[in-house]
């Protein structure tokens, strides 16, 4: 079964910086492609960034772009969110997500597990 775990959310200022985290466990990890997603209170939850298989190809929200950066780490079975910049408005619950194959896609369609969210809190 695959299980996937976020970590290194937290309060930050408006300008500041975190990296999230997420690792995931039950099948092999260099295969699949991986998301970023985030939900703010009342809103739909939403795309933030996606990696392939390999780590070649990412994508990105455009009020993320210059600002957010995705990678992983297959040796160590992560997949990481550095987020600079920050804003209020990136103030949400950030989830990682997993497809079943090794290509990007920039909806939720398609991304088969998540983990459980991890709070990311913007203070202006």
């Amino acid at each position: 079964q695959v299980h996937l775990v976020e970590s290194g959310g937290g309060l930050v200022q408006a300008g500041g910086s975190l990296r999230l985290s997420c690792v995931a466990s039950g099948r092999t990890f260099s295969n699949y492609a991986m998301g970023w997603f985030r939900q703010a209170p009342g809103k739909e939850r939403e795309f933030v960034a996606a990696i392939s298989w390999s780590g070649e190809m990412t994508s990105y929200e455009d009020s993320v772009k210059g600002r957010f950066t995705i990678s992983r780490d297959n040796a160590r079975n992560t997949v990481y969110l550095r987020m600079n910049s920050l804003k209020p408005e990136d103030t949400a619950a950030y989830y990682c997500a997993q497809r079943n194959n090794g290509g990007i896609k920039l909806n939720e369609e398609g991304y088969y597990y998540w983990g459980q969210g991890t709070q990311v809190t913007v203070s202006s």
